[in-house]
């Protein structure tokens, strides 16, 4: 008897520690998020920083150089309304410092009308973004025709002809009274990435409560059994 009552209690506790790990793990990711949509409220608050040597992703900084307009990129496939577009990467060519490459806003991939290409030395404000991770599942990039799905500067910067440029990019932001309908599309205001991980360690937690619930109820149901 005293068996049979032992050994589901025995074979439930590395699932309950397995399921309080879990929880503790979202509840650190939530601060980490919290943290960081907190960063990035200040940031998109301040003025931006001049940009040095690197910076952490997110951060608003102004950059300064000149668009190298026939190194164009498109970055990703993003539909917008109901038309296919990309991103316009280009190269900022910085005077003392490596290229840095510039999500300049969204393109469509039929166009009836030009793109802005400023000339001459230019300041940016954008945001940092950090480069993408490739993985096995992540797309082929079409280097031919200058078509990339992973950002990738080092990969993008050989393939357009670059010295190695910034291991980081920046995301122009739309200044202000820009006028509708100007092409690229610059980011009106930084991301705000989501935050779920609120839900997710009370679904752990939850999950492991009601895991002592049933064991609570199964050693009581067993309690009032008569002895064989």
């Amino acid at each position: 008897m005293r068996r049979r009552i032992w050994l589901p209690v025995l074979a439930s506790l590395p699932v309950l520690a397995a399921l309080l790990w879990l929880g503790t793990w979202q509840v650190q990711r939530l601060h980490w998020k919290t943290d960081m949509l907190d960063r990035i409220a200040a940031a998109e608050a301040g003025p931006p920083l001049p940009l040095a040597g690197s910076a952490a992703p997110y951060t608003k900084v102004v950059a300064t150089g000149r668009l190298d307009h026939a190194r164009e990129a498109l970055l990703g496939v993003e539909v917008r309304g109901t038309a296919l577009g990309g991103h316009l990467v280009t190269p900022l060519l910085r005077d003392g410092a490596p290229p840095l490459l510039v999500d300049r806003g969204w393109v469509p991939l039929t166009r009836d009308r030009g793109l802005d290409r400023p000339e001459g030395e230019v300041a940016i404000t954008g945001y940092i973004r950090a480069a993408d991770t490739r993985d096995w599942n992540s797309p082929k990039d079409d280097t031919a025709g200058r078509r990339f799905y992973v950002f990738d500067p080092a990969a993008i910067g050989a393939a357009l002809g670059l010295p190695p440029p910034a291991p980081f990019g920046l995301v122009a932001l739309a200044p202000p009274g820009a006028p509708a309908g100007l092409l690229p599309a610059a980011a009106a205001s930084l991301p705000r990435p989501d935050n779920p991980h609120l839900g997710y360690a009370i679904t752990w937690y939850g999950l492991a409560a009601a895991l002592v619930g049933v064991l609570i109820a199964f050693l009581l149901r067993r309690d009032r059994e008569p002895a064989a």
